[in-house]
């Protein structure tokens, strides 16, 4: 391995501090720690969207939206203050999106049994269609129809099923437990073909526009009947399927997995409750980026691996606790450092903490 390191709560701390740059305390009515950024009112500044969320037995929907500048003050509210709670362990149905085009933003949103559409700039709700219910787990634009805009939408339930609907909020098709397994906690849009639509990873199996199953993983070493697809993200990118690459972890069946565009394994590594996924050039030497996944699950620690395209071992960073980590090119020399949301650390391709993110008191 290129490195092996140990940053904890107990290591010592010697990595300069940063100080923030803005502190937004968020709206006590109708804020909550889901959070997304955006330039909702066009003035060119980014605003602060944050979402409280009613979650009953894993089923959540979005209750009430916050929007604010970056400077505390609230540009607008919507929904019911305080009905649902302020934390989350989930995705929340909430999302900044220019749905019609036309270069001022929306943000978009699925409360029980609906999806809303507000004016990005004043809150204003523009309009709303009926889903099921418990459809409201999130939200993913994609372009199902090839008219070179995603202006089609998916919402799913926890586990089960998936829908899609167009612009207009027709329902175009419904997908229960696709290829016979669960669905991902957020489905993956690529256009795997190259044919101007987007496909559909949306569990264990890749639909087509149409809402058709593809293909199904399907692996000797890896028993998908186990738990669901955690993530999903594309490592290659390619002008037909078979020269695509899809990184994959399997919940339950503890694996990181690397298929090609027509689902056949190229690697599959077992032994881990792998979860999220990064794809970045974290290391020196290599034109192909690599792999940084955390590790769940495991007593007492967060492990972070960092993984070759080819599925070779290449680093490890244990910190307490690594569920939520990004990678970022801090210092702009063209290789990513590792952001890991709880320990507050920036670290580099070598696993060592160069920088520290101060939060304030």
């Amino acid at each position: 391995m290129h490195f092996d390191t140990l940053d904890n709560s107990r290591s010592p701390q010697t990595a300069p501090l940063l100080h923030p740059w803005k502190s937004v305390l968020l709206d006590a009515e109708c804020g909550g720690q889901w959070v997304v950024a955006g330039d909702v009112d066009g003035d060119g500044e980014a605003e602060i969207i944050s979402a409280q969320n009613v979650n009953d037995a894993d089923i959540h929907y979005t209750s009430a939206v916050a929007a604010q500048r970056l400077d505390g003050s609230l540009l607008w509210r919507w929904g019911s203050p305080n009905l649902g709670r302020r934390t989350w362990h989930h995705d929340v149905a909430c999302q900044i999106y220019d749905w019609d085009g036309d270069g001022c933003q929306e943000v978009i949103l699925c409360t029980q049994g609906e999806l809303v559409e507000l004016d990005g700039a004043t809150g204003r709700e523009r309009r709303r269609f009926p889903i099921p219910e418990e459809a409201t787990d999130c939200l993913v634009f994609c372009d199902l129809s090839g008219n070179g805009h995603p202006g089609d939408v998916l919402v799913k339930d926890r586990y089960r099923n998936i829908y899609a609907y167009n612009q207009q909020g027709d329902l175009l098709w419904h997908v229960h437990e696709p290829g016979g397994y669960k669905t991902a906690h957020q489905p993956l849009v690529v256009d795997i073909d190259n044919d101007g639509r987007d496909e559909i990873m949306a569990g264990y199996a890749l639909l087509n526009p149409d809402g058709d199953v593809r293909w199904v993983y399907t692996s000797e070493a890896v028993d998908i009947g186990r738990g669901h697809l955690d993530c999903c993200r594309v490592y290659r990118p390619g002008t037909k399927p078979a020269d695509v690459q899809l990184v994959l972890t399997c919940c339950g069946a503890n694996a990181i997995v690397m298929l090609n565009g027509d689902g056949q394994a190229i690697w599959e590594i077992t032994g881990e409750h792998y979860e999220s996924v990064d794809v970045g050039r974290v290391l020196p030497g290599s034109t192909d980026p690599q792999l940084v996944v955390d590790i769940d699950h495991v007593a007492a620690a967060g492990p972070v691996y960092v993984f070759s395209g080819e599925g070779e071992h290449l680093g490890r960073l244990m910190t307490d606790y690594a569920r939520h980590h990004v990678l970022l090119d801090w210092d702009l020399d063209g290789l990513d450092e590792i952001f890991v949301g709880d320990s507050c650390g920036i670290y580099s391709g070598q696993g060592e903490r160069i920088f520290t993110l101060q939060l304030p008191t």
